[in-house]
Parts: structure tokens; C-alpha cells; sequence
């Protein structure tokens, strides 16, 4: 783990996304927090020693989901399939698939399997399942707020956790997608999926992969836009958290009444032409019960939960 100072910084951008305005002052109390994402190796750790079976890997409960179709309660994660050719960018459906079988210990579906992949980010993790490790190695997972801050690795206000430069003299920061997305990859073949963490340079706080390779799961619910800045320094937020449960459903989903948390840091995913979330202000809603084979987390000791 590193060691984080705290202090005060200049939350979210203007410049992006609408759920990422407006930059607003905050200010964290220091903390440790994982010096990379919780690995496979570390995983496997836990489930050898708890027995703990993670979402994916049980099968939903009809009570809990009234509109689905009976075939398709089965355990299961989504997976990423890239399409043949160029399509439209609206519909996530046509390179997500919801493949039986498909876990953490079986990352692209029945068949695929962690072998070789013990230092890559352990993916298929719902929200309870990083809890769930969180809570066994006695720590817990980040607020927004405390990711963020690490992420940006002291530069304040940056772009990106390196800089305003997203490829400083043509090298690669971070595990983002390359060339055209959801259907050409240029990037290496070891690099078109998850990466070893450590395979790109660690930001200020000596911090891997706080952008691209996976999502990251953060404590906070998710809301539409920031708070405003406060009109007076005095009246800086203090280790703020995220918005309400009730808050967080989709507006555009009104069947769904699974609640969303934040994730921060983008994923190997993310492409200029797609999703411009490599950025340690960029975040995203996931609904809690939702595994996919981008999404990870990593874990922090703050102060405030020391006895």
C-alpha cells in the first residue's frame, strides 16, 4: 500500500462528460490505498481461505429481477465480444454479451481461464463481492473523493494521472484501447485485454494502473453532477461522500431498481472514438449487482476508520 497526505484538490472537469461538472474544491483526510488493483492472485487467496462464491458464479433470483425472462436467470457475467466491423456506437449490446459461465476464475466465459494471469486485476467483481474482500483483509473500499485524489498522483487540476498530455513523446500511459473501437485493436496482442499491473508507469504517488486496464469500484453512489463549489474556503467539503441510494437508479431505466455506484479510472475499453474516461476525474455508474470483464477495485486504510 501507499501512503496518501490528503489535502485539498480541485474535483471532477468541465471539460468532458456532464457527470463529471463542475469542478469542485474537497478535501481528504490521508489514507493508505493499494499501490495496484486487487489481482488475481490475491483473489484466489481469499476464496481459497473463505470459500466465498462471488456473483457470477450464483444464479439470480427470479424474486429479485419480476421482468426477466426465466432462460436467462443463469450464472453469468458480461464479456466483452468484439464485433466483425464498424457499428453503432448507442448499443453497448452489440459487444456485450452476458455469457454463462463466464467469472473470475473464467474471465472470458466457460473454456477461458486465469492461468498465466495471476498479477493481471481480478475482473467479474460486483460491488458485494469487493466489499466482501475488502471486509477480509480489513480494509475498505474508496470514496470517490479518496480515488480520485490518488489518481491524480499530486498533479492538480492534470488531465491525466501522468500530465495534460495523453502520450508524452508517443508513449502509452496506461492499458487503453487502440485504434478503432469495438472492432480493430491495433495494440499488441498481449495488450488487448487486461495487462500485468505494473506494465505501465506508476503515477506521483507511486500508484499502477489508477487509469485504463479496469474499472474501479469506489463506496460512493452514484449522482448525475457533482455539488457546486463551495462560495467560501472555510466551507470546503470535508471527506465528502456521493449522493443517495434512491438517487443513483437509472432515469432512462425505470423497470431497473438496482442502485448504482461509482466507478473511476476507465479500462482497457476506453478509446478516443468511445469513451474518454482514462482520466482520473472520469466516472461512470455501474448497478451493483453487474460483473463485467473490465471491472475491478482496489482497497484503502483511512484514517478516520482507525481505532
Amino acid at each position: 500500500m501507499r501512503w496518501i497526505p490528503g489535502g485539498t484538490f480541485r474535483m471532477g472537469s468541465d471539460r468532458h462528460y456532464p457527470e463529471e461538472a463542475p469542478v469542485h474544491r474537497v478535501t481528504v483526510d490521508g489514507y493508505w490505498i493499494d499501490e495496484a488493483p486487487v489481482t488475481n492472485r490475491q483473489f484466489k487467496r481469499f476464496v481459497h481461505a473463505t470459500g466465498y462464491r462471488t456473483v457470477a458464479e450464483i444464479p439470480p433470483d427470479a424474486k429479485d429481477y419480476p421482468n426477466a425472462l426465466p432462460h436467462l436467470l443463469f450464472a453469468g457475467s458480461l464479456v466483452f465480444v468484439p464485433p466483425r466491423g464498424p457499428v453503432d456506437l448507442r448499443h453497448c449490446s452489440l459487444w456485450w454479451t452476458f455469457l454463462r459461465g463466464a467469472n473470475w476464475r473464467h474471465p472470458y466465459g466457460p473454456g477461458s481461464s486465469i492461468k498465466g494471469l495471476d498479477d493481471h486485476p481480478v475482473v467479474h467483481i460486483a460491488y458485494k463481492d469487493a466489499e466482501a474482500y475488502a471486509a477480509w483483509v480489513g480494509k475498505t473500499l474508496p470514496t470517490e473523493a479518496e480515488w480520485e485524489f490518488a489518481a491524480r498522483g499530486g498533479l492538480d487540476g492534470a488531465e491525466f494521472a501522468w500530465g495534460d498530455e495523453f502520450a508524452p513523446g508517443g508513449r502509452a500511459m496506461a492499458n487503453t484501447w487502440q485504434g478503432e473501437f469495438p472492432y480493430l485493436n491495433t495494440a499488441d496482442g498481449s495488450f488487448r485485454r487486461t495487462t500485468t499491473v505494473g506494465a505501465f508507469p506508476a503515477n506521483g504517488y507511486g500508484l499502477l494502473d489508477m487509469v485504463g486496464n479496469v474499472w474501479e469500484w469506489t463506496a460512493d453512489w452514484f449522482a448525475q453532477r457533482h455539488q457546486a463549489d463551495a462560495p467560501k474556503a472555510c466551507c470546503i467539503p470535508q471527506n465528502p461522500r456521493g449522493g443517495r441510494e434512491a438517487d443513483s437508479l437509472d432515469p432512462n431505466d425505470p423497470q431497473s431498481l438496482i442502485p448504482r455506484k461509482v466507478v473511476k479510472g476507465g479500462s482497457h475499453l476506453c478509446a478516443p472514438n468511445y469513451c474518454r474516461r482514462y482520466r482520473p476525474a472520469a466516472r461512470h455508474p455501474q448497478p451493483i449487482d453487474t460483473s463485467m470483464s473490465h471491472v475491478g477495485f482496489r482497497t484503502i486504510i483511512s484514517e478516520r476508520s482507525q481505532p
